[in-house]
């Protein structure tokens, strides 16, 4: 066998398994972790018996391991190495390494707990962090924890900074490599901006074909971006020796291999990041590095993980050009500027964080665990998102309200699809259509079969875009081409066939059903619950969903002017509508049979601004959507509190009929209350808001509308809120009116800012030396002394020194203008009169 770099620490990588029950192994890519670690401890004597279980994130990456492996002990795979990954299965009773893949070890995990006959579980390229990964690391730190203290865990990882793993997995002793590399070129292409990725990608190998010698690795985001690129090479490179070898998850294991091994002449690799860290690919020398990778998102609006396009981190960039240095001196070409490099963002944050967590919360009730907090993660799952994910199962009805999994749950449990598409097909089992439960979850969970039409134009229009693709799947299954709005991907098809399959074979279905597009809104409806949406006008594109968020068909859907749909495939909403691309017709009255448990029937009594008054009705409605509606009387209770709310929410007390003479009133408490807050009530404006449905509600029986509420004398409710004593004091402490010497009775206004105001003629206090006084004597008032025609002359709040110091001048300035009046020359000793002096 070559050797390889991590052959030189492989003794004291066995020690430390031998001694510890973790272990970290750091070693860069190409430094031989993944095939020289399961075969050193295949040889250990500690280990003579036992099987190992590796764990490795992609499919490819799992079979290519255990062939080289296989072939490096001159076996066959199958043998004494292995695989097991979805839908292929390549062991035996003397296999002692098993590559297998995350879901098929968490699968084996929830059937067998104390994983009997394994004495190493090896979680290999740990640093891409993926949820599932995630996942079964802490269900095996449970099951070393309670259940098996023999068994061992080798953590193994590229770029992770390995002390918190280290300190995670129990202070771990840490096995580092230093892996050989050459040194890489990096060049920036930054020309031609505008072009699209595939453009700009294929220029750039063109022109690495011309600059430089050996292999090519190019990464794309993904395989349309693939086979686009692909395609204009082709035109490009005609004639020439080139080899164009495409590299994406979904290729039959042929064509991956194709790209893996060496070719006689000049190969250029078209990969997703499936080829940066865990394959190796022979004879590259050259990379042409596009920048941007597919990652799961949790996609609020459509309930469902979703691949979304982004910038590589810093350390992906790393990884991708150093593929270009494992055999010699290389180049690597980034599609972006050096100032973008900088700008690039050290690691994708893990999975669990970001993803859609129902998968987790079901697997995590299926091991018996309501709350993830009690297990040990190298990061824990968001509170918040386990919440929704939680809510989502109980909908589902894989688990109860305490978070314990039900019988259904389990079954959904067996299913290697979202638990949302798991329900929908044990729905259809219970209905005896199996069959067509599975390929409705096989096309929803697998890419779309349907290309997109390359004239732009919109879908014809149909009941249900589910439906459509489901008679295109039989269609290709019969051999024909499928249509239908659509021309149907045979490799698509494929893939959803052989999930459809898979699932068959799981649930136990056979024989073929016919559908229909009520039957398949149906079950779409029950996988999305949630997502079950009313048209917003008729004839409208817009609709509401039940969950709350709004949504507009796009022109790619061919449902039209349905009343209600099921939204399956939506992009946004989180502000403003989302983007409908895929829905099913649902009828109303099936809606009201199969949704029965969630459809909530109510009164609603509300106040309506623009009326002006209190309407009623009762209400059927699924979640956020209106089903039905009509009007009814509401109780005079009813109609006394949404009214009082309204008025509170809306104009507030400018509403009620507020006369000068309860104005008065209410400063006059007021007044009082802020001078002894402890003896008086409250009556601002706040509190009378906040306290409408006790002080006034009962005075406004049978009122209805704001025009009545505006007649109603607030006199009453106000007194109502003095007790006795209050009552018999308020004039004491706040007197309505003031006897002057005159003999007039003059109001007294409790509204201004400035305090109680007297307003009164000046010849009407003639010999009144004391300001006359309010709050049980401790406030003056503030005298606005009038002339003869009504008008303000003098502002005082002593009188006596108005008299001796103000009076003669004002007796100067106003005698001449009002020569009928008294004004005399000693206001001590003058008669004070409301009258002229004719008349006096």
């Amino acid at each position: 066998m070559p050797e390889f770099p991590i052959d030189h620490v492989l003794p004291q990588f066995l020690d430390a398994v031998q001694h510890h029950p973790a272990v970290v192994v750091q070693a860069p890519p190409g430094a031989g972790k993944t095939t020289r670690i399961p075969l050193a401890l295949l040889g250990a004597s500690f280990f003579e018996t036992s099987r190992i279980v590796m764990l490795e994130p992609r499919r490819l990456a799992a079979t290519n391991a255990a062939r080289w492996m296989a072939s490096c002990l001159g076996d066959e795979v199958g043998r004494t190495v292995g695989y097991q990954i979805r839908y292929e299965k390549k062991t035996s009773a003397a296999t002692r390494v098993e590559v297998v893949t995350e879901g098929i070890l968490i699968r084996r995990l929830q059937a067998d707990p104390a994983l009997s006959g394994v004495g190493v579980v090896i979680f290999d390229e740990f640093h891409e962090r993926s949820l599932q990964s995630d996942l079964a690391l802490t269900l095996c730190r449970d099951v070393q924890s309670g259940l098996r203290d023999d068994l061992k865990i080798v953590v193994m990882s590229a770029t992770l900074d390995s002390g918190p793993l280290a300190a995670f997995l129990g202070n771990a002793p840490i096995v580092s490599c230093v892996g050989r590399s050459y040194p890489v070129e990096v060049r920036h292409v930054t020309e031609a901006k505008n072009a699209d990725l595939p453009t700009l990608m294929s220029d750039t190998v063109v022109r690495a074909l011309g600059e430089t010698h050996g292999d090519i690795l190019a990464f794309l985001p993904g395989a349309g971006e693939i086979r686009r690129c692909h395609s204009l090479l082709e035109e490009r490179c005609r004639g020439t020796e080139v080899l164009l070898v495409p590299l994406f998850g979904d290729l039959p294991f042929e064509a991956q291999e194709k790209a893996i091994v060496p070719a006689r002449q000049r190969k250029v690799v078209l990969a997703t990041n499936i080829a940066e860290t865990s394959l190796t690919i022979e004879g590259v020398r050259v990379v042409v590095d596009g920048g941007w990778c597919r990652r799961l998102r949790f996609d609020a609006a459509t309930g469902l993980d979703r691949l979304v396009t982004e910038r590589i981190s810093a350390a992906s960039a790393t990884q991708r050009c150093g593929r270009a240095g494992r055999l010699s001196p290389g180049v690597c070409y980034r599609l972006w500027s050096e100032h973008q490099q900088r700008a690039l963002v050290p690691y994708h944050p893990p999975e669990i964080c970001t993803a859609d967590l129902a998968n987790l919360a079901l697997d995590l009730a299926l091991w018996g665990i309501s709350d993830p907090q009690t297990l040990d993660w190298p990061d824990p799952p968001p509170t918040a998102a386990f919440g929704e994910a939680r809510r989502l199962l109980v909908q589902l009805g894989a688990i109860d309200s305490r978070g314990m999994i039900t019988a259904d749950g389990r079954r959904m449990a067996e299913l290697p699809i979202h638990p949302r598409l798991a329900h929908l097909v044990l729905t259809a089992h219970k209905r005896g259509g199996a069959f067509l439960g599975c390929d409705l979850a096989a096309l929803l969970s697998e890419r779309d079969i349907f290309v997109r039409r390359r004239d732009g134009g919109s879908s014809p229009v149909s009941d249900s875009d589910i439906l459509d693709r489901l008679e295109a799947l039989g269609e290709w299954r019969r051999g024909k081409r499928g249509g239908s709005g659509g021309v149907a991907d045979p490799s698509a098809c494929r893939a959803v066939d052989r999930a459809a399959r898979q699932l068959r074979t799981i649930i136990g279905a056979d024989g073929e059903e016919p559908a229909t597009a009520e039957v398949v809104g149906t079950l779409l409806a029950a996988a999305y619950p949630d997502r079950v949406a009313g048209q917003r006008e008729p004839g409208s594109d817009r609709y509401l969903l039940a969950n709350g968020r709004g949504g507009r068909l796009s022109e790619l859907s061919a449902v039209r002017n349905h009343p209600y749909i099921v939204a399956i495939d939506m992009e946004g909403g989180e502000r403003g509508d989302g983007t409908i691309r895929k829905a099913s017709a649902i009828a109303l009255d099936t809606l009201r049979q199969e949704c029965a448990d969630a459809i909530v029937r109510s009164r609603v009594v509300a106040w309506n601004e623009g009326e002006g008054r209190v309407v009623a009705q009762e209400e059927e409605r699924l979640g956020a959507i209106l089903l039905s509606s009509r009007p009814i009387t509401p109780t005079g209770e009813e109609v006394c509190r949404v009214m009082l709310e309204g008025v509170a929410a809306g104009p507030g007390l400018a509403a009620l009929g507020w006369t000068p003479k309860t104005r008065q009133l209410r400063a006059r408490i007021m007044f009082l209350s802020s001078r002894f807050p402890e003896d008086w009530p409250d009556l601002s404006d706040r509190h009378l808001l906040d306290t409408m449905t006790s002080w006034l509600a009962p005075y406004i029986r049978g009122v209805r509308s704001r025009v009545e509420l505006a007649k109603v004398d607030l006199e009453a409710p106000l007194r109502a809120l003095l007790t006795w004593e209050q009552s018999k004091r308020l004039d004491e402490g706040a007197p309505p009116h003031i006897s002057v010497p005159s003999g007039s009775r003059i109001m007294v206004d409790y509204l201004p800012e400035e305090g109680p105001v007297l307003a009164v003629k000046l010849q009407e206090l003639f010999g009144l030396a004391e300001t006359p006084r309010v709050a049980f004597g401790e406030v003056p008032l503030l005298i606005h002394l009038l002339s003869p025609a009504g008008r303000p002359m003098q502002v005082t709040r002593d009188l006596k020194n108005f008299w001796n110091a103000v009076y003669p001048q004002v007796k100067k300035e106003l005698k001449g203008r009002y020569p009928k009046h008294p004004w005399p020359d000693d206001p001590w000793r003058a008669e004070p009169t409301r009258y002229t002096k004719k008349r006096g």
